[in-house]
């Protein structure tokens, strides 16, 4: 395995100078983003789409620092019921698979997105409750017309283009359970895989190493992110998993992400990563830095020590003692 970061973090810098950050930070890979939410600074899609020189360019760029692109990540809803904003994420994903495919990039990361609640909605609908009736029927439409449909279809192209997709699991988002996830792959093919994040299994109140496990056992973990969470049990007993507070109000929220090692031990994150190596997955654990109680240096400073205590990053020998 390798360790890598989401370079978004640094948005604030200008591309080779943040290269040469993380860098001298230790890291080995970088998951660069190319629109939606994490937006584009350091990648413009079209321009490197359109001139080879600017993408050779930008390849030498990482591999003169010893780096490797892990992933290109556009997070965004390509499924939203507004047409303009669903064709802006979906072209978003579709020039990223383009670019991924001419970078020898094997992951293009995103959200499944969510629908709305019919053909005529304004806002997405995430129904998150069978009862009463009405949200099973919204769920059942929403899988068997909008999801299953645009995904089956786009990753056709994105497996026609020799990548993979990676699907974070997210709230808020269709796919955001090993078992949606799973769902969706079944039917839409094994292009289809998780971008596994453990911040969000833990404020959905999944172990992150079960969720491992099941994914893994089943070939579906395409991409790792290294987030913690720290869950406040008076603020949970008072709101519940599904907290609407705003991220920035900290004190009153029932979990808030934290940087790896304060919301869970190093022994917690040695166990995700044992498990990452006993299902198979020998890739890369990307750090994304979403603290809001650190600065952008320390947080990730702070991940990248607490991380490399527990890597696993030679080829695994023969068992002699076997």
């Amino acid at each position: 395995m390798k360790l890598g970061v989401f370079m978004v973090l640094l948005n604030n810098m200008g591309f080779e100078e943040a290269l040469d950050y993380v860098a001298a930070k230790g890291v080995k890979a970088v998951e660069i983003g190319t629109g939606g939410n994490p937006g584009n600074v350091h990648c413009n899609t079209d321009e490197l789409l359109a001139d080879n020189g600017k993408l050779k360019a930008f390849k030498q760029a990482i591999d003169s620092r010893g780096l490797i692109i892990s992933a290109l990540s556009c997070h965004d809803n390509p499924l939203h019921p507004q047409k303009a904003i669903a064709k802006e994420a979906h072209d978003s994903f579709i020039k990223s698979v383009q670019l991924a495919e001419k970078l020898e990039v094997p992951v293009v990361n995103t959200f499944s997105g969510c629908p709305g609640e019919s053909d005529d909605a304004k806002y997405p609908n995430w129904p998150v409750a069978p009862w009463p009736n009405d949200y099973r029927e919204l769920l059942d439409w929403q899988w068997n017309e909008k999801i299953i449909p645009y995904w089956t279809e786009t990753g056709k192209f994105a497996e026609q283009h020799n990548v993979k997709v990676g699907l974070e699991l997210h709230g808020g988002f269709s796919v955001h359970t090993p078992g949606t996830l799973l769902r969706l792959r079944e039917a839409a093919g094994e292009v289809i895989g998780a971008n596994l994040d453990p911040s969000h299994m833990w404020w959905q109140g999944i172990d992150p190493v079960a969720a491992i496990k099941i994914l893994g056992k089943n070939g579906a973990i395409h991409h790792f992110h290294a987030k913690d969470t720290l869950t406040d049990t008076d603020n949970m007993n008072m709101n519940g998993v599904t907290d609407m507070h705003s991220y920035a109000e900290m004190q009153d929220r029932a979990w808030q992400f934290r940087t790896v090692g304060y919301g869970h031990d190093v022994k917690t994150w040695a166990d995700i990563v044992s498990a990452l190596r006993l299902v198979g997955y020998d890739y890369v654990v990307s750090i994304e830095h979403e603290d809001g109680l650190m600065s952008v240096n320390e947080g990730f400073t702070k991940a990248v020590h607490n991380l490399q205590q527990v890597m696993i990053e030679e080829e695994l020998g023969e068992m002699w003692w076997v």
